[in-house]
């Protein structure tokens, strides 16, 4: 189930989504290369290592680099 969220997660993000984010930018790069499939899936894991590194640090997610900066 975590697997088919993560999924979603990233096919929303790079489909509806409004707000751009350097993951989405990052993913629609692999799309121009590998096609929006394993863009998808890529963005996918990228997000659970994120929220990976998040549980673990106990860290609160920022969203952006200008607030992480700051």
């Amino acid at each position: 189930m975590v697997r088919a969220a993560l999924y979603e997660a990233a096919n929303v993000m790079l489909t509806r989504a409004s707000k751009f984010s350097t993951l989405k930018r990052w993913a629609l790069e692999v799309a121009k290369r590998r096609g929006m499939r394993r863009a998808k899936v890529a963005l996918a894991r990228k997000l659970a290592t994120v929220l990976h590194r998040l549980w673990v640090e106990g860290s609160e997610f920022r969203f952006g680099r200008e607030t992480a900066a700051a």
